[in-house]
């Protein structure tokens, strides 16, 4: 049963691709998480820090899709980082 579940989508749970570890730039957390969709990987990202003994969260998505989560992953921390430079703590306002 739960193969047809998982062929026919039942799951409920989104497919999760390969792990990466985060990245440090400037006191923000850059954590890649390539997303699967439909063959390719979705530039996706966690950035996080800490603020005033809060951790603030901002979820990176981009419509940029690539072949492999390796660049998928490379990316998305250039992205972040970029973000990271232009934005600074505003990104968690």
């Amino acid at each position: 049963m739960s193969f047809l579940k998982k062929l026919f989508g039942g799951s409920g749970s989104q497919a999760s691709g390969p792990k990466f570890d985060a990245v440090e730039h400037d006191g923000h957390l850059i954590t890649p998480q390539p997303m699967p969709e439909n063959g390719q990987f979705r530039l996706q990202a966690t950035v996080s820090k800490e603020v005033s003994g809060e951790t603030k969260e901002h979820r990176l998505i981009r419509a940029d899709v690539f072949p492999s989560a390796e660049e998928a992953a490379e990316f998305a921390i250039r992205k972040a980082k970029l973000l990271i430079d232009q934005q600074g703590d505003r990104l968690y306002s």
